[in-house]
């Protein structure tokens, strides 16, 4: 068994029982929950060991703590579409505006047309790249932007929708560069993380290296335990990801060949798709603060951003992923592929476990980070059974 660790405020004693339960039932090695509610913290929780190859229990195993950090993955690309959404706010950026219009190399191979708003709503066309880039391409800043901007779409931009995986990173990541001279990971330490006091980076710095735990694969569990969730892919999912000529295949092989996620040139890498690092905690708070004040900081959000935010942009199948999927501006919203909390919600999974997302009709943000891989993408069993326990408290 594993000692949970951590605190829950009245009422919300079923999010800890559920959290013990992904340890004891759902493959669980090392994780953490955190929730605010109304800008107040009501649950912090962690257990298990900091490193995903090591298995709770094993006594030489360093222990999961309180600052334990992962990487979240897709998760990562919430806290990215934070900023665009930011700059619009302070008039800085025209959602409406052809990228060409900041970045005029972006105007190549026919995307004259792409709007920032169809970047940001995975409706650009550009979930893949005719030639991968290695994985120290893709971090050196150059390398990733210049692909896409000669990258012709896949489909005609704006007329459907497609997961950009990986190719968001490059996407998001050069236009906030050209809008602002900062990079996206910069601008998120200096205007959200820092202010914050959040222990949240995407490129991280080598004074926080050692407060990273290592990410593993583990097996999903088996029903009951997989919470009501379909754990296998369908046949057709599954054989779009074993063919590397689909578009799925190749949009989660942008970069090839995948790189060492434990590695420090990755960790430092800046990839808002797909390396951002976080606690529980962190993620927790910075959903928090965009739908309300936390601790005497205001709301990062104004009402009309945070309409933006949740508005669908895209629903239907999803070119690349292959189910139904629903999109705002940058964040997944509610829905069969990915449940949240409500049909409010907006946020972010990460594949392989991480999610992280706000309900502002409940006033709940919510954050969870492991290190035990499974093999899901929008859904996994152990976020799910935390989000229906929370569910189940907050009516």
């Amino acid at each position: 068994m594993v000692d949970v660790q951590g605190t829950v405020e009245d009422g919300f004693e079923p999010v800890r029982d559920a959290f013990a339960a992904n340890f004891a039932e759902r493959g669980e090695r090392g994780a953490a929950v955190a929730v605010y509610r109304d800008g107040r913290k009501v649950v912090d929780l962690w257990g298990g060991t900091k490193d995903g190859d090591a298995r709770p229990g094993d006594e030489a195993a360093a222990p999961w703590e309180p600052g334990t950090a992962q990487i979240v993955r897709s998760a990562t690309k919430g806290v990215a579409a934070t900023v665009p959404l930011l700059l619009h706010q302070r008039g800085l950026l025209d959602l409406d505006a052809p990228v060409g219009t900041y970045w005029p190399e972006f105007k190549a191979a026919g995307k004259d047309r792409v709007l920032v708003r169809h970047l940001l709503a995975h409706r650009a066309g550009l979930p893949v790249l005719d030639t991968p880039l290695t994985p120290a391409q893709a971090v050196d800043g150059v390398s990733g932007p210049a692909a896409v901007a000669a990258q012709a779409p896949a489909w005609t931009p704006g007329t459907d929708h497609g997961y950009h995986a990986q190719t968001y990173s490059w996407l998001l990541g050069e236009l906030v560069l050209r809008v602002t001279g900062r990079t996206l990971g910069t601008w998120v330490a200096e205007e959200i993380s820092g202010p914050l006091g959040l222990d949240l980076w995407i490129g991280l710095p080598e004074e926080a290296r050692a407060r990273v735990g290592r990410l593993a694969p583990v097996e999903a569990p088996p029903r009951p335990a997989a919470a009501g969730l379909r754990v296998r892919p369908k046949k057709t999912v599954a054989d779009a990801y074993a063919d590397p000529a689909s578009l799925t295949s190749r949009a989660f092989g942008a970069i090839s060949p995948a790189p060492d996620e434990n590695s420090d040139a990755y960790r430092a890498g800046e990839l808002p798709a797909s390396s951002g690092i976080a606690t529980a905690p962190a993620l927790a708070r910075a959903y928090a603060a965009l739908i309300g004040p936390v601790d005497g900081h205001a709301r990062l959000f104004a009402p009309a951003t945070l309409t933006l935010a949740r508005t669908e942009e895209s629903a239907g199948p999803d070119r690349t992923l292959l189910v139904t999927t629903r999109f705002g501006l940058g964040f997944m919203l509610h829905g069969a592929a990915s449940p949240l909390l409500g049909p409010g919600s907006f946020g972010h999974p990460g594949r392989g476990g991480a999610l992280a997302f706000a309900d502002p009709e409940s006033g709940v943000a919510f954050g969870y980070v492991t290190n035990g891989m499974q093999r899901n993408v929008t859904a996994d069993p152990r976020a799910q059974a935390l989000v229906r326990a929370l569910a189940n408290v907050v009516g």
